[in-house]
């Protein structure tokens, strides 16, 4: 768990003017808290619930093979974890997707199958794999067991946070909010959880807003929230435990990267970071005496794109 004073400074001196909580901190400067789930095994929080669920597989299923659609991080998770437990995996990602990623998820042992223009495109030719070999697909959002393993970063939050009263994480799929959401709520009825979604891909708020499943091409600096849909476990959790879903500007995550970078030291990709641009960008409500924490959920950025991606980021002076 990581924390920034600056990051408290520059919610104080929002239109809302919220003072936060200093947490467990004994200087009792408002802070904001990033749980750095960058830092895991493979740079990303995915291997949660990619352990949880192949885990659970039965001896069959171990031996056909694993299949899995994935922006990167899902791809590098589920190719480790397989690996270790000897089970041959097959990875599809959109043919533009991040080449540091793929790489990292060949290196892990994945086969890896770059195809199609977006996550709808890739996901379509994965079905026409798996048919064909007789795969076991490992989903990367709406599956119980990848959410309930996603779900252990919200018991740690509460145990390293005891006073925490606002989750913040990124929405792709929405298996990771959900997760968290349910969790921390089964012990810490209060806290307020938001999700937080780029304007342009937002699966899980189209979903919620028809009442079903909703295909999508997203677009965004943020592959790793490029979900093609939200499916119906995600929903029914979402429904029942976030507290709300918040849209972002491409900006906006870019200010996330940019100032965990310049002021917390941390590279957290696009996606890592929508949940600290959204609090440093006034998105969430907040009140005052708030301990926040935002999830950043990953830092496999591709090195080639860092430099547009901080320059897209607004001319902030940080207090």
């Amino acid at each position: 768990m990581l924390s920034s004073r600056t990051a408290g400074r520059v919610v104080g001196a929002g239109e809302a003017g919220t003072t936060l909580s200093a947490g467990p901190a004994a200087d009792g400067q408002p802070r904001v808290f990033l749980k750095a789930e960058h830092l895991q095994l493979t740079g990303s929080f995915k291997p949660r619930g990619a352990t949880n669920k192949t885990d659970q597989l039965t001896g069959d299923e171990r031996r056909r093979g694993l299949i899995a659609l994935s922006a990167g991080n899902h791809a590098q998770a589920v190719a480790y974890v397989a690996a270790s437990r000897g089970i041959p995996v097959t990875v599809v990602m959109p043919a533009g997707a991040s080449q540091a990623k793929a790489a990292a998820a060949r290196q892990y042992g994945a086969e890896v199958v770059l195809y199609g223009e977006h996550a709808g495109d890739a996901y379509r030719h994965l079905e026409e794999i798996r048919q064909a070999r007789n795969l076991v697909y490992v989903h990367p959002f709406d599956d119980p067991a990848m959410i309930a393993g996603q779900g252990t970063i919200g018991l740690e939050i509460l145990e390293d946070l005891p006073d925490v009263s606002v989750i913040v994480v990124g929405v792709g799929g929405g298996g990771l909010a959900t997760g968290i959401a349910a969790a921390a709520k089964q012990l810490r009825p209060g806290v307020r959880v938001y999700g937080v979604e780029p304007v342009r891909s937002n699966a899980l708020t189209l979903a919620l807003e028809a009442g079903r499943v909703v295909d999508l091409d997203p677009v965004s600096i943020a592959d790793g929230l490029g979900a093609p849909f939200a499916g119906p476990w995600v929903m029914a959790l979402a429904r029942r435990y976030l507290d709300g879903i918040v849209l972002v500007e491409e900006r906006e995550i870019a200010a996330g990267v940019r100032f965990a970078l310049e002021r917390m030291k941390q590279l957290l990709e696009p996606a890592g970071a929508a949940a600290l641009g959204a609090v440093i960008s006034g998105r969430i409500p907040l009140r005052d005496g708030d301990t926040v924490c935002a999830v950043g959920s990953g830092g496999n950025v591709d090195l080639a794109r860092l430099p547009a991606i901080l320059a897209l980021a607004e001319e902030v002076t940080w207090p």
